[in-house]
């Protein structure tokens, strides 16, 4: 929140994309300094959020948890309280210890409750919950000198909570508002109406029981409609629903607050550790939650055995990892279409060409493809006379491609071994 003697500033605007028009690397940004993003002029200029140009901002109203919303907040002064929902607190919680997300500081976290008008300095804030894809978004209504402003948040229609953009336009059809700002939402297809979370539920159970074998499902946890639809899915189909650990971890945190389980204390969930868990567990500090899930732990063993009783939750990184790289008989994997092209644009940027194979229906990698083999110089025993302003520019193509290589190999390794994006 803005104080209204701030100067308005026109470049207070995040650059999402560099000077080649590529989307910047998020793994790498997480890495730089305040400075180093000011300098390459990310980080926007919004005086006293994230400089010392002006007096700080009252508070940060967070709509919810995914990280271009959040990626940002650990470079604000760590003064300015951050209003955001319960929900969307245990997604960052979740999203921290999971997939290396950003964190919410507890002393820095206010709740905000739906529905429930909260006076930030001169200005009145009321949260609406809305139906997005994680868990825990919200919409803002703020008021102030007669003026009024409403923040959608990000938003859809399509999801499981259907009343809860009624709610919202009920309450604010007979205001006046004078600003809308409104997120970027896919409101609808020009042809035809897309399926909800309750058509992709049939269409799940359908595929369930088509499948011969183990059902592998790779989506984010923190999609939590997502997360109900395959586990009512799996209850319809009569198999047992496998949760990763990061799954469990969500579905303990929101079990009280929707019709999901409690992992530890049914019969329906099974909880598997992968292999990254076991190796980082007490690096996370999740000792508590390792010794709570073990007694409704199943290992890999146990799977194989009796594959067509489980659906499971599944990372790219498990194939390997936990999989040996290769799945049991009869296999599905079950996904969403972002999922796979934000993999292909991963290859795409490592120069992998990949194409649709009609006659599989499935990507491929063209057939004949190597990655190009530097070819040794010939020997010589005749020394190399170098300068020093010869060789300092060679040096620095040299670490300037050697950053972009390592950015591009940390991208793939984080989609593989995390599966971090919501499907």
């Amino acid at each position: 929140m803005a104080r209204p003697d701030h100067p308005q500033r026109e470049d207070a605007l995040v650059q999402l994309f560099n000077e080649d028009q590529e989307p910047h690397d998020s793994a790498a940004l997480r890495r730089q300094s305040s400075e180093d993003l000011r300098k390459a002029g990310i980080l926007p200029n919004v005086p006293g959020l994230f400089d010392e140009t002006a007096s700080k901002p009252d508070a940060i109203l967070l709509s919810h948890a995914q990280e271009d919303h959040t990626g940002l907040l650990r470079h604000s002064p760590v003064e300015i309280p951050i209003y955001a929902s319960v929900g969307t607190s245990k997604m960052m919680l979740a999203g921290s210890k999971f997939a290396g997300q950003p964190a919410l500081p507890q002393e820095r976290h206010r709740e905000i409750h739906a529905g429930r008008p909260v006076q930030i300095g001169d200005f009145c804030v009321t949260a609406f919950s809305v139906d997005h894809s994680i868990y825990g978004a919200q919409a803002f209504l703020i008021e102030a000198e007669d003026k009024t402003v409403l923040y959608s948040g990000d938003l859809r229609m399509h999801g499981r909570k259907p009343g809860m953009h009624k709610s919202l336009i009920k309450a604010v059809k007979d205001r006046t508002i004078d600003v809308l700002l409104m997120e970027g939402t896919h409101i609808s297809h020009p042809d035809h109406r897309g399926p909800n979370e309750y058509d992709l539920e049939d269409e799940i159970v359908g595929h369930i029981q088509s499948a011969p074998g183990l059902v592998l499902a790779s989506f984010s946890p923190q999609h939590v409609d997502r997360l109900v639809g395959f586990f009512r899915a799996t209850k319809k189909t009569d198999r047992i629903f496998n949760a990763d650990a990061y799954t469990a971890f969500v579905m303990h945190l929101i079990a009280s607050e929707t019709s999901i389980p409690r992992p530890e204390s049914t019969e329906q969930v099974k909880v598997f550790f992968p292999k990254f868990f076991e190796e980082t567990y007490e690096k996370q500090r999740l000792e508590k939650f390792f010794t709570l899930m073990s007694p409704a732990r199943i290992g890999m063993e146990e799977i194989r055995s009796n594959p067509s009783r489980y659906v499971m939750l599944f990372r790219p990184s498990m194939l390997e990892s936990d999989f040996g790289g290769i799945l049991p008989d009869g296999s599905r994997c079950l996904y969403s279409r972002r999922t796979v092209y934000r993999l292909l644009q991963t290859l795409s940027m490592a120069g992998v060409p990949w194409f649709f194979d009609k006659s599989c229906r499935a990507y491929r990698v063209r057939p004949g493809f190597k990655f190009p083999v530097i070819e040794p110089t010939a020997k010589t025993d005749a020394p190399l006379a170098v300068t020093s302003s010869e060789l300092e520019p060679l040096v620095e193509k040299l670490i300037s491609d050697g950053e972009t290589f390592a950015a591009t190999l940390q991208q793939f390794l984080d989609t593989l071994r995390q599966s971090r994006c919501e499907p």
